[in-house]
């Protein structure tokens, strides 16, 4: 079995969820512009992804699989999902507003990010333990604050320079970030594995 540390590392370096698995693209080009914006999401999606993989285990484990409904996972997974941003979502409009406003539609599209489902699934597929995969959400998650907080710190650079072709500004410029961050994080490779 895979120690903690390198499931931890592992999640934000050699697997990084956005950069290796290539998922939560929607909230990462459009959340990307600036870095404040970027680390506001990411850390709503950490509260998310570790929330809902808690909730998540206990139910997959102890009543789906010894009732024989193993079959309702995804609908279950899904449920606990919006249910957990339905809170963030109340929680972020009572008490820092300007970051809930500054998220528009955003925030309750955590509900349909493929990285937050990807991370339930990835548990489940890979047989961890409550532990093991606490630690694999949070390392998810942080890894995917990681590489959206980059691409915005780097599309901030790329616009104050301002040259960047018509055709690769928005969606085609974090395209082409993301591919040359993937490219520096395939290095990590042989350090840490899952």
């Amino acid at each position: 079995m895979t120690s903690s540390l390198s499931i931890f590392f592992a999640t934000i370096l050699t697997h990084n969820i956005a950069l290796t698995y290539i998922l939560g693209m929607c909230p990462t080009i459009g959340l990307s512009k600036n870095t404040k914006t970027a680390m506001g999401m990411g850390i709503s999606v950490v509260f998310v992804i570790t929330l809902t993989s808690l909730v998540n285990w206990p139910i997959y484990n102890l009543i789906l699989v010894p009732t024989g409904s193993k079959v309702l996972s995804l609908l279950v997974f899904i449920v606990t999902i919006a249910a957990t941003v339905q809170l963030l979502e109340m929680l972020l409009e009572k008490f820092a507003p300007a970051l809930h406003s500054a998220f528009g539609i955003f925030l309750p599209l955590i509900t349909v990010n493929c990285t937050v489902l990807a991370v339930s699934l990835f548990m489940v597929l890979r047989d961890y333990n409550l532990f093991h995969t606490l630690v694999f959400a949070l390392g998810s998650s942080i890894g995917w604050l990681l590489a959206i907080t980059l691409v915005a710190g780097i599309r901030e650079k790329l616009d104050l320079i301002g040259d960047i072709p018509k055709g690769l500004d928005g969606a085609g410029i974090v395209m082409v970030i993301l591919g040359i961050l993937a490219l520096g994080f395939m290095g990590f490779s042989g350090m840490v594995d899952l």
